[in-house]
């Protein structure tokens, strides 16, 4: 079962994080998701337990359980979804070379005659 832990403090490693879980039953993966420039926490991280009975007595004994003065914030993890479509523009990015800039080829400055 993976389990998405929210509201994290920045502080919190992954072996304190196995460790208020591993209370519940086995921890296959600890997970603390990084910001990839900067390395630090992102305030949430996911938990994966092989018992699905086992991650649900965990997700139910600590959903709303205090650990580095903030309250954690416990539930199953929904399913990734593979429309990760790169952000703001999504799809709608041109490809090179002025793509989508009114018929123009060619990119950088216009020429001048």
């Amino acid at each position: 079962m993976n389990i998405y832990v929210g509201n994290l403090s920045f502080e919190v490693t992954e072996n304190e994080l196995r460790q208020e879980f591993t209370a519940f039953g086995q921890v296959t993966s600890v997970n603390i998701i990084k910001d990839k420039y900067s390395e630090r926490s992102r305030g949430f991280a996911f938990v994966e337990m092989p018992i699905v009975s086992e991650g649900q007595a965990a997700v139910a004994g600590l959903k709303g359980k205090t650990l580095n003065d903030r309250t954690l914030d416990v539930s199953e993890a929904r399913p990734r979804t593979d429309n990760r479509s790169g952000g703001f523009y999504g799809d709608r990015r041109g490809g090179g070379y002025g793509g989508g800039r009114g018929g123009r080829s060619g990119g950088g400055r216009q020429r001048r005659y």
